[in-house]
C-alpha cells in the first residue's frame, strides 16, 4: 500500500558511508572484499519511496553483493569528485552506470553544488553575458534556471544546452574511462532518448540524445534501456511508502513494479558478463 493518510510512516532507507566517503549511500553497507557488483546513479537507482530498490532485487537474484551508489537528485560530478566511491566502483565486478541527465553538473555557463548537483550555486561571466537581462539570484536549482533560461530566449537556451551536453560526453567518457571492470549503461524512462529537446523532460535524462548515448557506450559493455510497461504504469504508487504530501512526487518516479522489471533486465545483463 502507499502512504497512509496522516502520511506518518518513513522507510529506512539505512544510510551509510564507504571508507572516507562524505557521501551517504543507502545501506545496508556492502564488504568489497568478495567480488561485487556497483550501482552509481540517481533518484531511481536510489529508490525513493520503494523499500527494496532494484539495485537490492538483482542481488537478492544473483547472490552477488551489489553497493547502491544511488544518490537523490545526482548528476555525474558528485561520483567524479568523490575519491572513495570511483576506487570502490573501479573495483566492481560489474559496474552499472544509470544514464543521468545533463543539467546538474558545473559547465561553462554555471556552477553546481559539488555533493547535491541540483543546486544551482552562480552563473559564470560568460552567461551573464548572455543573458544580461536574468537576476540569478532568484534562482536555487539547476531546472528552475534553465526553465526560465528557455522562456527567455529559445534561441540563446539552445547555446547552454549544447555546452550541457558536450560537458555530459566528456564527464560520462571520464567516469566510464576509470572503470577496471566491464560497465553496463541504465537508461530509464518512458522512451529511449529523441533529438526533441522539448519531451526530454518527460523522456527521461535531462538533454541526453540517442547520439550521445551511442557515443559514450563506446567504452561500456552495453547499454540497457527499461521503459516501464502498462502494468507497472497502472500500478501507480502501490506497495510505494511516502508521506502524504509528496504523493505528487512519487508518482514521477518508478513504483514497485517498475523496480521489479529494471531488476530483471540489469540482472540477466549482468548474467552475459560473468
Amino acid at each position: 500500500m502507499g502512504a497512509t493518510d496522516d502520511g506518518k510512516r518513513r522507510l529506512d532507507y539505512a544510510l551509510c558511508r564507504y571508507g572516507t566517503s562524505k557521501l551517504l549511500f543507502r545501506g545496508p553497507l556492502r564488504g568489497t572484499s568478495a567480488p561485487y557488483v556497483v550501482f552509481v546513479g540517481g533518484t531511481q537507482t536510489f529508490g525513493r519511496y520503494v523499500e527494496t530498490p532494484f539495485p537490492t532485487l538483482v542481488e537478492l537474484s544473483s547472490g552477488v553483493p551489489c553497493i547502491n551508489f544511488g544518490l537523490q537528485n545526482a548528476g555525474l560530478d558528485v561520483f567524479l569528485h568523490d575519491t572513495e566511491a570511483m576506487k570502490i566502483a573501479a573495483g566492481a565486478h560489474v559496474t552499472v552506470v544509470q544514464v543521468l541527465g545533463a543539467h546538474n553538473m558545473s559547465n561553462r555557463y554555471y556552477s553546481v553544488h559539488p555533493r547535491r548537483n541540483d543546486r544551482f550555486i552562480a552563473p559564470s561571466k560568460l552567461l551573464c553575458s548572455i543573458y544580461p537581462e536574468v537576476d540569478f539570484a532568484e534562482f536555487h536549482f539547476t531546472r528552475h534556471l534553465l526553465e526560465a533560461l528557455k522562456q527567455v530566449s529559445p534561441t540563446r537556451f539552445a547555446m547552454v544546452v549544447r555546452e550541457l551536453q558536450q560537458a555530459w560526453i566528456a564527464r560520462m567518457t571520464l567516469l566510464l574511462g576509470r572503470m577496471s571492470g566491464p560497465c553496463v549503461l541504465l537508461h530509464l524512462g518512458p522512451e529511449k532518448p529523441t533529438r526533441d529537446m522539448g519531451a526530454q523532460a518527460r523522456a527521461g535524462p535531462l538533454f541526453v540524445t540517442k547520439a550521445m548515448v551511442s557515443q559514450v557506450s563506446r567504452l561500456a559493455a552495453g547499454v540497457v534501456y527499461v521503459t516501464p510497461s502498462h502494468a507497472a504504469m497502472s500500478k501507480g504508487t502501490e506497495g510505494m511508502v511516502f508521506p502524504a504530501i509528496e504523493k505528487e512526487r512519487a508518482l514521477q518516479l518508478p513504483g514497485v513494479r517498475a523496480h521489479q522489471e529494471i531488476a530483471k533486465v540489469v540482472a540477466q545483463a549482468i548474467e552475459h558478463l560473468k
